[in-house]
Order: structure tokens, then C-alpha cells, then sequence
């Protein structure tokens, strides 16, 4: 891979042609107007004549924003290419002015793409004949917002819907190939295994294509991990497998899986980013989702930063927001950047979960988000993202 590499020092963020790059921590609730750019030209192989350059943006102290599929539903369905543009353009100038610096921008929610595939059919919010993620990452850029690439690994398609998409999907393909035990349904809703290979070499094939074809930022995982802890979901593979504790070999599979997407995004080009952002309850990723956080936050080579989603109030009764934070704090390596994840949605909504001395606290104190993020401030965390 060849690479070229030019340094102006103090060069003003012109939107839409100058993007930086900042390995320091910035002051938290600030994006800076004015820093230091890299500008780089590089062969990326395949899709060169699509995208024969990269720039490259990630922020060292991370401000995130999720931006999910279920937005698309009125933001892009039955929009043309210019009302679609416009409403993104609002929802990152909204981010930027809530000091957002890195939006995670929904792209493979269920087994579809919201972007140009040769691999998965289009979401069904998308029914124009513009480029969802070309649009969202031109006006990401504009203002100087890092993009990352959100993907859903495992989850896919309803019973209903995989039955109406192409006989030629691969996914369905497996799906009525039940004997190869790749696609499982649970509950109506197909799931990928991540104990297959063919799973594997699927989604380092998506990473690969979205590389190629965009100027995007990095990639970003959720906790969607294993969609059940019955022991029939994957009762046959275990079996074959020759191990004898279904929950180490579990966790072994989402380990597996994690590192083959952090390895081909550094694959397609070093600089890019690869965030997971599980479940804030530490035992909960084990107990139900077999997703090895201790490993993955406490060693390099799984990911770059990781976003637990602590998603609980102070007055939690099993996971209390300060609590839990110390909790992560405690087990994330100096290599792995720790970004912690506020769930502002809950704001003025009952928490039926927190127990009874913390399901009115979201309604209570209106103040608790301001409160949790001047908490993360004076940790060693290097940011927040909020889900809105």
C-alpha cells in the first residue's frame, strides 16, 4: 500500500476539503475550529478509480453520537437525495452544537446495507436512488465530524422479510440451508453464528467493501453478540466443536469474530478506527451475550476504543452509574481508549429496570446527564457518546 503523507501545521478546518487528524485528548465539550491537519494519498486497492484518496479524522477525546436505522424511517423513505442531505445536515449540525466530534452512522442494522453493496439488499428505508452513506460522510466531513461505519454483526432479517428478499442473498441461502447451522432463527428474526467461518469471512468481506468504497472513519459494533443463552441455538456446532464448556467456547467464537473485524479494518488501512460499544453491565455481556469485555478492554488488538453502554442512573440498584464506571475504568488497558456511553433518551421516562429506588430518577433530575458527564470529565475515560 503506498502512502504519501504532507503536514501543515495550524491549517484552518475548511468544511468539505481540509480534514485533521488529533491523537491528543481535546479539552472535553470542545471541537476545535483551528488544529493541526495530516493530509494523506494512498492506493487502496480494488475500488481505487472509486475512491482513490483517504482522509482520515479521529479525535483522541471522543464526543460520539448513534445515529440508528429507525431514523431513516422519516429522514430518507420517500425522500429525494437533496431532503435526505438536508435532514442529515440538521442532525449533525444539532451533534456539532452538543460538542459532538464522531457520529456512529447506522449502515448494517439487519443483515442490509444502507450504502452501495454487491453483498446485502438495501434497507427498506432506502428507496431513492441517491447513496445514503456517500451524503452522510460528505456532510459529516463538511463539519469536521469523524464518521464511523455502524454495524450490526449478527442480527439480520425477520422471518417475513428474508422470505420476500432475492434467492440469491447469501444469507438466505443459509437460511434455507438449516443443516449448515450458519443462520438461526430466534423468535421470528434470523442471526448469523459467530461460530461459523462462513460468519466471519462475511463480515470481513462487508468491512472490506465499505473500506474500499467510502471515506469513512472507522467502523463501530454494538452488543448485539449472541442473540440467546439457550443451549439450542447452537446445540449441534458445540457438539462438533469438541469443547466441553459451552460458555468459554462462546466466548472464545465473539472473541474470534471481534478480532477478525478489528484485523481487516487495520487491514484496509491502519489509521481507521474499530470501536465496540457492548452492554454497561459487565457480568450481563458474559451471562447472556458471551462477549469477553475484560479481554477486549484490557489488551490491545480487539479494539481501538471501547463504549460501554452505561445506560443506569446513580440510583440504580444493581448497576449504579458511578459504580459501573469505576468498574470499567479499572479494567480498560492505557492501548484502548475508553469512551462511555449516556443513554439521554431516557430523560423524563420511568426506568422500570433500576428498581424501585431509581425508576423515577430519569423523570426526578432532569440534570442527570450534565451530572454523568461531569462525572466521566473527571475520570480517566477519554470521552462520551450520547444516544439521544
Amino acid at each position: 500500500m503506498k502512502k504519501t503523507a504532507v503536514i501543515f501545521a495550524m491549517l484552518p478546518l475548511l468544511a468539505g476539503c481540509s480534514r485533521s487528524v488529533s491523537s491528543e485528548p481535546q479539552q472535553s465539550g470542545t471541537v476545535p475550529a483551528t488544529v493541526a491537519a495530516t493530509y494523506y494519498e494512498q492506493d487502496i486497492g480494488q475500488f481505487a478509480d472509486e475512491a482513490p484518496q483517504r482522509r482520515v479524522v479521529n479525535y483522541g477525546h471522543q464526543i460520539g453520537e448513534w445515529l440508528p436505522y429507525m431514523r431513516y424511517e422519516d429522514d430518507m423513505k420517500g425522500k429525494s437525495a437533496e431532503e435526505f442531505r438536508s435532514a442529515v445536515r440538521g442532525r449533525f449540525e444539532a451533534a456539532k452544537a452538543d460538542s459532538v466530534n464522531t457520529v456512529y452512522v447506522h449502515v448494517h442494522p439487519n443483515g442490509d446495507a444502507y450504502y452501495r453493496s454487491d453483498i446485502f439488499p438495501k434497507g427498506p428505508s432506502w428507496d431513492g436512488d441517491y447513496d445514503p452513506l456517500q451524503i452522510m460522510t460528505e456532510e459529516a466531513h463538511a463539519l469536521g465530524l469523524s464518521i464511523h461505519a455502524w454495524l450490526n454483526p449478527l442480527r439480520c432479517q425477520t422471518a417475513e422479510t428474508m422470505d420476500a428478499l432475492p434467492d440469491d442473498f447469501v444469507i438466505k441461502q443459509w437460511t434455507l440451508q438449516p443443516e449448515r447451522h450458519i443462520a438461526v432463527n430466534v423468535g421470528g428474526k434470523w442471526y448469523l453464528d459467530p461460530a461459523a467461518d462462513e460468519t466471519v469471512t462475511l463480515l470481513r468481506d462487508c468491512i472490506r467493501e465499505i473500506a474500499q468504497r467510502y471515506e469513512v472513519d472507522g467502523f463501530h459494533i454494538d452488543d448485539y453478540f449472541y442473540p440467546t443463552a439457550d443451549a439450542s441455538f447452537d446445540s449441534e456446532r458445540f457438539a462438533a466443536s469438541g469443547a466441553d464448556d459451552l460458555a468459554e467456547w462462546r466466548l472464545s467464537n465473539c472473541t474470534r469474530l471481534v478480532k477478525a473485524m478489528y484485523d481487516e479494518v487495520k487491514a484496509s488501512d491502519k489509521r481507521l478506527e474499530f470501536g465496540i460499544s457492548p452492554q454497561g453491565s459487565i457480568s450481563g455481556n458474559y451471562d447472556s451475550q458471551f462477549a469477553d469485555v475484560r479481554l477486549w478492554a484490557g489488551h490491545e488488538g480487539y479494539c481501538d476504543y471501547i463504549v460501554p453502554q452505561i445506560y443506569f442512573g446513580f440510583r440504580n440498584e444493581s448497576s449504579p452509574f458511578a459504580e459501573t464506571l469505576a468498574q470499567w475504568e479499572s479494567m480498560t488497558a492505557p492501548g484502548v481508549r475508553l469512551v462511555i456511553g449516556l443513554a439521554q433518551y431516557k430523560l423524563g421516562k420511568a426506568d422500570k429496570w433500576a428498581g424501585a429506588g431509581g425508576e423515577d430518577e430519569w423523570i426526578e433530575s432532569p440534570d442527570i446527564i450534565s451530572r454523568q458527564i461531569e462525572l466521566v470529565k473527571n475520570s480517566t475515560a477519554n470521552g462520551y457518546a450520547l444516544y439521544k
